[in-house]
């Protein structure tokens, strides 16, 4: 679970987004900070327990945590603070740009779990829609399967996706509304009250759990 405390910061955070005002407040960030990395070690260890490569890569919380500071060079907006706390563990820790793997985010009123692969290099979302194509049924088994649409009850979606089929697919393909996707994103809400309650890295995992076949696929790389 975490502090309601590190729910207030956030939200406190969000209203006065400048560096005064995180100075003057960087105790309540370093209590933050360390409520979350608290729940992300819990997170790390839930995952090791039912995903075999996350246990093998052995990760740190430092190597699955984002700093809170944006990057404002190329942003209109230049606020210099994220108003969330978020990480993403995969056997890579946080580096997620060519390995699939399970993120949440904090942020007060728009908290989710989520995972897959985000717009990967064109080469790798050539393999991953040579693969879906190749073996939708075992894509469909994964995607449409209880566990899955129980957890993710809006399954997969993209709003970046193709409004033509990618070269090399016709759009009579049985799998073509994957095969549009640029990403391959699933997620779940977490209330604030969910954030809070004992049973949040219970919660967690048993989403990443069901949503553990969809990364094992998108990872998959024959030999």
């Amino acid at each position: 679970m975490l502090q309601s405390s590190t729910l207030k910061f956030l939200k406190d955070l969000k209203k006065h987004n400048d560096k005064a005002w995180f100075e003057a407040n960087r105790a309540r960030y370093d209590d933050a900070r360390a409520d979350f990395h608290n729940f992300v070690q819990h997170l790390i260890n839930g995952i090791s327990a039912v995903d075999e490569s996350i246990a093998a890569a052995n990760l740190q919380v430092k190597n699955c945590t984002f700093r809170i500071n944006r990057d404002v060079r190329f942003s209109k907006d230049k606020s210099p603070y994220k108003t969330n706390l978020a990480c993403a563990i995969s056997s890579n820790g946080k580096d997620m740009s060519e390995n699939a793997g399970f993120y949440f985010h904090v942020e007060p009123g728009a908290s989710f779990a989520a995972g897959g692969l985000y717009m990967p290099m064109s080469s790798t979302l050539a393999r991953i829609r040579k693969d879906i194509s190749d073996n939708f049924d075992e894509w469909q088994d994964i995607v449409e399967s209880r566990a899955f649409r129980k957890n993710f009850p809006n399954g997969m979606r993209d709003e970046n996706a193709l409004s033509r089929p990618p070269k090399g697919y016709t759009g009579d393909n049985p799998a073509i509304a994957y095969l549009k996707m640029k990403s391959f994103i699933a997620e779940t809400a977490f209330t604030d009250e969910d954030l809070q309650a004992k049973t949040l890295v219970k919660q967690a995992v048993k989403a990443f759990q069901a949503m553990k076949p969809l990364i094992d696929f998108l990872n998959y790389k024959p030999d």
